[in-house]
C-alpha cells in the first residue's frame, strides 16, 4: 500500500475548558469550517478525517464538559478515564477571562498526575487562548499563555474561532504532529529498553556460566 493511506493514524483528542471559553465553537469550527457562537453545556464525541503533512489522520474528538462542582474523587476518576482514552488534549481558555486561564494550570496538573500514575509516557497537550478578536476586553496577555505552555512543556496558540478557521486548523495540526512525535519517542524508548534488557540477560548468563 502506498500514499497517504499507508500512513493513516488514529488519535483520540479531548477538548477541555471552563464555561463560555468557546471550546465547542473551536471544535465545530475545525470540523465544519463554520462558526456557531452559542452552545449548551453538552458532551459530544466526533470523528473526523484530516490530512496533515500529506498523511491522512482520523481524529476522535471528545468535547468534554468542565465541572467545578464535583468532588475531588469524582474529578480524579473522570480525569483518569479521559487520560486513559486520550492521545492528546486541547485546553482552551478565553483571553477575556482570567479565571478560565487559571483553570488551565489546574487541568494540566490533574492530567499529568493521572498520566504519571497510569504510565511514564508524556501526554501531548496544546493550550489555546481563544477570542483573540475581543482584544479590547483582554485580561490575559499572550506572553502569559506562552510562559505557561513553556513551563508545562505544551504547545501554545492564540486564536479567534469566530474569525479565523486557519488558526483553528493549526491547533489540531500541531497536536497531531505532537502526538505523532510522542509515539515515535515511545517506540524508540521501547526499543532501547528492549536492547538493554537483552544485553542484561546476556551478561547475566555470562556471569552464571563463569561461576
Amino acid at each position: 500500500m502506498t500514499g497517504i493511506y499507508a500512513q493513516r493514524m488514529n488519535a483520540n483528542v479531548v477538548v477541555l475548558g471552563t464555561d463560555n471559553v468557546g471550546k465547542s465553537a473551536l471544535t465545530v469550527r475545525f470540523l465544519t469550517r463554520r462558526f456557531i457562537g452559542e452552545y449548551g453545556d453538552i458532551e459530544s464525541l466526533y470523528s473526523h478525517n484530516v490530512v496533515v503533512d500529506g498523511r491522512e489522520q482520523t481524529l476522535n474528538i471528545w468535547d468534554a464538559p468542565y465541572s467545578q462542582s464535583q468532588d475531588l474523587f469524582s474529578e480524579s476518576l473522570m480525569c483518569e478515564k479521559r487520560v486513559q482514552w486520550a492521545d492528546g488534549f486541547v485546553l482552551v481558555y478565553s483571553i477575556c477571562d482570567r479565571a478560565s486561564f487559571n483553570a488551565i494550570t489546574r487541568l494540566i496538573q490533574t492530567i499529568k498526575t493521572s498520566k504519571d500514575f497510569l504510565s511514564f509516557e508524556k501526554m501531548p497537550i496544546v493550550i489555546v487562548g481563544n477570542k483573540r478578536d475581543l482584544h479590547h476586553r483582554r485580561t490575559v496577555l499572550s506572553e502569559e499563555g506562552r510562559l505557561l505552555a513553556l513551563s508545562a512543556d505544551c504547545l501554545f496558540y492564540e486564536v479567534s474561532a469566530a474569525e479565523n478557521y486557519h488558526s483553528v486548523l493549526m491547533v489540531f495540526h500541531g497536536l497531531v504532529n505532537h502526538i505523532r512525535e510522542s509515539r515515535v519517542s515511545v517506540k524508540r524508548l521501547a526499543g532501547i529498553k528492549g536492547i538493554v534488557k537483552s544485553m542484561s540477560a546476556v551478561f547475566a548468563r555470562r556471569r552464571t556460566d563463569s561461576l
